[in-house]
């Protein structure tokens, strides 16, 4: 569905009387230079989405990667029009889970078109601020761009500040005295920052491009803004790199540490059958019940042979006890 379709002119939202669907009309009212229409779509269907390509002139290749959505980020150029694909995450604490949704956007010399896939990062309140900086409004479809890519990589850097939580949490439920079971935890940690890694990776090409100002559609005097993005983004990627190091060498640890735990179990067994087995041995060859053995006839035969089991079982016990292995 279409959400918001406006007007500007020199930086300033200009009041029309049509309709959000007249896509035809919003566009013929474009008659001052510098002036551009911006459609917001959330989720159109096939023939939605056909309707605005007819009124703009949309590639069918693009307009049929923004149907079917689930592409990878990504910049390509369609005749006189750029085709720019982000992906938008969010983090779902109570899960551990990294949501993920998509923008695509069609720019053109004097309109913009956003398609927007999934629940997060809605456009709404990136729109409003804009239309308040109006000297940055007034590069016309590239500050779109830029407030929509800008919008996108702060919610990359809440979602890697949130797995930087979870990491925290991790490495030290992996060093704590408890014995815990986080491997589980690990993977997930794992799998999530790959879904992050396949949204910021690809994007950093487009924004390098942008602030370099060598895309054709893109004001060179917006450079400023996009190598702003391209340094939040770099930021964000190089900590994921670092937290998916991280978690990597605390499931090592976590390994470490089961083998640890396990051999100190077989010590504490080996020390308790060790405990076991003296007196078994003495009580054994005391049961033989030869005729040729003295203390079978011995008084204090029955007394001893409970002596000697004790004292034995007490010397092993300090002997392990020193040892490490009770």
């Amino acid at each position: 569905m279409i959400v918001d379709s406006a007007l500007y002119r020199k930086g300033v939202r200009v009041p029309v009387d049509c309709g959000p669907s007249d896509l035809h009309e919003m566009r013929s009212r474009v008659t001052e230079p510098g002036d551009f229409v911006w459609i917001g779509l959330h989720e159109p269907s096939e023939a939605e989405l056909e309707d605005v390509a007819i009124a703009f002139g949309l590639h069918h290749l693009a307009v049929e990667d923004a149907v079917n959505a689930h592409q990878r980020p990504k910049l390509e150029r369609y005749d006189d029009s750029l085709f720019l694909v982000l992906k938008t995450l969010w983090y779902v604490d109570a899960e551990d889970a990294v949501e993920t949704g998509e923008i695509n956007m069609f720019v053109g010399e004097d309109f913009i078109v956003t398609v927007r896939h999934g629940q997060g990062s809605e456009l709404h309140s990136a729109r409003e601020h804009l239309e308040g900086r109006e000297a940055v409004l007034n590069h016309g479809p590239s500050a779109v761009v830029y407030a929509v890519c800008d919008r996108v990589v702060d919610g990359y850097t809440d979602v890697v500040a949130e797995l930087e939580i979870d990491v925290d949490e991790v490495e030290e439920s992996v060093f704590s005295p408890a014995r815990t079971n986080d491997s589980v935890r690990i993977y997930t940690l794992k799998r999530e920052i790959a879904e992050v890694r396949r949204a910021v990776m690809p994007l950093r090409e487009p924004m390098r491009r942008f602030s370099s100002g060598l895309v054709p559609g893109i004001q060179e005097e917006a450079a400023p803004f996009f190598r702003d993005v391209a340094d939040h983004l770099a930021r964000a990627a190089e900590v994921v790199d670092t937290l998916d190091g991280l978690l990597s060498t605390a499931f090592e640890a976590h390994l470490a540490r089961i083998s640890v735990q396990q051999n100190e179990d077989m010590r504490k067994i080996s020390a308790g059958v060790g405990l076991v087995a003296a007196p078994t041995l003495i009580a054994g060859v005391y049961g033989m019940n030869f005729a040729h053995m003295p203390e079978l006839g011995w008084y204090w035969g029955y007394p001893f042979s409970i002596a000697l089991m004790v004292l034995t079982s007490v010397a092993l016990w300090v002997f392990f006890k020193k040892s490490g292995w009770l």
